[in-house]
């Protein structure tokens, strides 16, 4: 097998779980901003598409070089070996952006490396006409950032989020990247009582139990590098066999999900159904003031309303309150709650333990964090 320079790509702040998720698979790595870089072989392609649960996408890094002239963006672009990676039927579109560099016309960028790669796939290829494209898609991307071009290709296809489960949502629905990365910002385990109390469509808590049974989160979807020949069938199987042996499906769950809206339950329950958990999950129809538990040691997670319209403050701040005075009472239990409130602590009752900043798609969120005492060690 040959070795690729691979990148998962990943919200900032989100990082160093996808470091230790890649770590976890068995392959060194480094963080940057907004990416963590690895080497690996098809089968890590095929892997961690598979399993990264806090990752956006897996591409594959086919150069990167700095280019201040067109010239050189077209001659270290044909430099590089497309033909090891592109079939002479390939479908290959190229996306860019640019961020404080010289080329900072992306259009033109795009027509740039479109064009280097078609004469350098000619050459390899022995052909005058141009390509018919109608074959397997690579999905490349030129990316300007301070003159370092990166040149990447997609191997995930729809984003690593699209789990396959979702058949409704509300309004603002929490990508299921972003709560797997809440869930494990926590210190829950699966033999602890979970709670989400504005499960909306029931996101969290489907990922506390795909993590609970160390479900593979990438196994009921497809992608895109499933059609490439150079990747075989027999490696999608072998990783597929092997996150099935790995998952613990007989693991007992404690995971519940309510929520204001009666309807959100309904879309919750279907998801979770779509998911295979089937009523696994304990779904309600309840506010937040009137959660009580006689359990101990669990954890809520929860992504409440934010206030972002001003007319949604007032309304917001007292549901602060009132939680705060309702999980008051869990004394034994810990809390992450997901904001973009500034006074959210003063409204809660109490100052977090610790704070994260995170972004829940283009807001900017503080990720307040409330650890309840540890649970006694179980007696052997």
């Amino acid at each position: 097998m040959s070795k690729y320079k691979l990148a998962a790509t990943a919200a900032m702040g989100i990082e160093s779980l996808v470091a230790s998720e890649i770590r976890d698979l068995g392959y060194d790595c480094e963080v940057e901003n907004g990416r963590v870089v690895f080497w690996g072989d098809e089968r890590a392609i095929a892997r961690t598409n598979l399993w990264l649960r806090t990752a956006d996408r897996v591409k594959i890094i086919v150069g990167e070089f700095k280019a201040t002239t067109f010239d050189q963006l077209f001659e270290n672009t044909k430099s590089l070996n497309w033909a090891d990676y592109l079939p002479e039927d390939a479908e290959f579109p190229v996306s860019g952006k640019s961020v404080k560099s010289t080329l900072f016309s992306v259009s033109d960028c795009q027509a740039i490396v479109k064009k280097a790669i078609v004469e350098k796939l000619r050459s390899n290829y022995k052909k005058v006409s141009w390509f018919e494209e109608n074959g397997p898609l690579f999905k490349i991307e030129v990316s300007m950032l301070k003159d370092i071009a990166t040149i990447t290709i997609d191997t995930s296809g729809a984003g690593l989020h699209k789990r396959g489960y979702r058949t409704g949502q509300g309004e603002a629905p929490l990508k299921e990247t972003l709560a797997a990365s809440l869930i494990k910002l926590t210190n829950w385990t699966p033999d602890r009582p979970f709670i989400d109390p504005f499960c909306g469509s029931g996101t969290i808590p489907i990922e506390a139990a795909m993590i609970g049974q160390n479900i593979a989160p990438g196994f009921n979807r497809e992608f895109v590098s499933e059609s490439w020949g150079w990747i075989s069938g027999d490696i999608w199987d072998y990783v597929r066999n092997e996150a099935e042996e790995l998952a613990k499906y007989d693991e007992p769950l404690d995971i519940s999900g309510f929520d204001i809206d009666h309807k959100m339950i309904e879309i919750a329950k279907s998801n979770s159904m779509e998911a295979g958990f089937g009523e696994m999950l304990n779904f309600k129809q309840m506010q937040v003031r009137d959660i009580t538990s006689k359990k101990e040691y669990g954890v809520i997670v929860g992504n409440p309303p934010y206030g972002e319209r001003l007319g949604d403050k007032p309304m917001v701040e007292k549901m602060y309150r009132e939680m705060g005075q309702a999980l008051s009472g869990l004394d034994t239990w810990s809390f992450y709650l997901i904001t973009s409130h500034p006074d959210f602590e003063k409204y809660f009752g109490r100052q977090a333990t610790k704070k994260r900043k995170l972004f829940n798609g283009f807001i900017r969120t503080d990720y307040y964090q409330y650890f309840g005492p540890r649970p006694p060690r179980k007696k052997e």
